[in-house]
């Protein structure tokens, strides 16, 4: 169901009329593949849900909830997915680390031959430190710091992916005092309408990303890029938005950045030899969505570039691409205990869970829509409408807006919210001085923390008093 963006806060109390929400599925204990890592399944005995070989009870009793649980295996899967859609390609597939970035998640990406893309010098020191090569790293950012520039030169990273006028002379001379040379792309705004929502499509013409390819100033940041002794330009980087099923927003994209490319050669006498199309290919959060697998990706963008050149007579250059939420997205679900359950005569049922939008900000943000089930065992009883929230002083505070849940539901169960590998963890925060969750890896009956949870010193030893 489409929403339109309104203020966080006022309307997310609002009850549903009958028949606005989707009926109850016919089995509340199925776990739909599409939604759940690929290890998940439901015990048939006992009905408790696991992944990678341990079961959620286990997981809570040692972890605690709430917490994000990580299945490595569909991890490192959904890797080698990407890398063997686009290996037969010059082409090159890179981690968008914004999505979810630890140490353990950049040695993972390292050994199945990824390559990551960093938006801060504090995501940058996580991929070095974790041993990712630098040329295989590229930064992206729409005001990256002086500080960030230089350690980004410094490092060696193979890619810039340059934002503005001010930040292309800054690192031109930043580069030039190290007595480098750095490679850059130019982040182009191509004016396509992606299909999703108004705070993450960033390829129409007002918002802050990126040179405008019909302003003209995408063409200016060439002609003077080309003349800096600092930077090298190998390309141009067009990102058009996040969680995208339709593939026209690329075709269009695509033609527009090649187009691009066809008027440096004409005006320059230079062939540009890499093109960054980005990322933001959609996953399933609900059954309803319907998300492209990474060899059908592949094929698409492919082709339309290669007709393009085909079209403008140019050598078809270097692929790269930036799948993030498409590769972690699905391949974790947050862990919760369920609290105080209160039903509402004629409307809903709220169950409360111990944690909220300090560890999943983004349905109170996008007005996400995320699926739940019960984990800790099965249930026959009737499906009950139920709005899941959290333990935060916000009426906002939604984890699952809409969904059916067993009526026999008593505090002391466990549910599970999948799909909340991206962005989850990234955007936590201390709200309500909340304590964030672990990160607990789980593979072949092993489970590991590689982000632990926070403790009440780490927000004392940031409180100087």
């Amino acid at each position: 169901m489409s929403r339109s963006a309104h203020p966080a806060g006022p309307r997310h109390g609002d009850v549903l009329p009958e028949g606005h929400y989707a009926a109850p599925p016919a089995d509340l204990n199925a776990l739909d593949p599409k939604v759940w890592s690929a290890t998940v399944e439901r015990d048939p005995a006992t009905g408790v849900v696991s992944v990678g070989g341990l079961d959620v009870l286990t997981l809570a009793e040692r972890f605690g909830t709430p917490a994000y649980v990580l299945d490595e295996t569909d991890f490192r899967a959904r890797c080698r997915a990407w890398q063997d859609a686009f290996s037969h390609l010059d082409a090159d597939v890179y981690y968008a680390g914004k999505a979810f970035l630890s140490r353990a998640v950049v040695r993972w990406l390292h050994e199945e031959g990824l390559s990551v893309d960093v938006c801060s010098g504090g995501e940058l020191t996580v991929a070095l430190s974790a041993g990712m090569p630098a040329a295989r790293i590229a930064l992206h950012g729409n005001n990256k710091t002086r500080a960030e520039l230089e350690y980004a030169v410094k490092s060696g990273v193979g890619h810039v992916v340059v934002d503005s006028f001010e930040e292309l002379a800054r690192l031109s001379w930043t580069a030039a005092e190290q007595g480098a040379r750095q490679k850059i792309l130019l982040r182009v705004t191509v004016g396509v309408e992606a299909h999703t929502h108004e705070f993450i499509a960033t390829a129409h013409e007002d918002q802050k990303f990126g040179f405008s390819l019909t302003g003209g100033d995408a063409a200016e940041a060439v002609r003077r890029a080309l003349m800096l002794d600092g930077v090298e330009l190998v390309g141009i980087h067009s990102h058009i938005g996040s969680q995208i099923f339709d593939m026209a927003g690329f075709e269009v994209a695509a033609r527009r950045v090649v187009g691009l490319l066809a008027e440096v050669k004409a005006e320059h006498g230079v062939e540009l030899p890499e093109i960054d199309l980005g990322g933001g290919l959609g996953i399933a959060y609900t059954s309803e969505d319907d998300p492209r697998e990474p060899h059908e990706i592949a094929a698409a963008l492919t082709q339309i570039v290669k007709r393009e050149c085909a079209a403008e007579g140019l050598a078809v250059p270097r692929l790269s691409v930036e799948p993030g939420r498409a590769i972690v997205g699905p391949t974790a679900f947050t862990l919760y205990e369920v609290g105080t359950i209160k039903p509402l005569e004629g409307l809903r049922t709220y169950v409360s869970v111990d944690g909220g939008m300090s560890d999943n900000i983004r349905t109170a943000l996008y007005d996400a829509d995320y699926s739940v089930s019960l984990v800790s065992r099965a249930s026959t009883a009737e499906p009950m409408l139920s709005r899941v929230v959290g333990k935060h002083c916000e009426s906002g505070d939604i984890v699952v807006r809409d969904a059916f849940l067993p009526a026999d539901l008593a505090p002391g169960d466990l549910l599970a919210v999948p799909a909340t590998g991206a962005y989850c963890r990234s955007m936590a925060s201390n709200y309500n001085h909340a304590l964030r969750p672990p990160v607990v890896a789980v593979r072949d009956g092993q489970a590991r923390v590689i982000v632990r949870r926070e403790t009440e010193e780490d927000l004392l030893r940031l409180d100087v008093g």
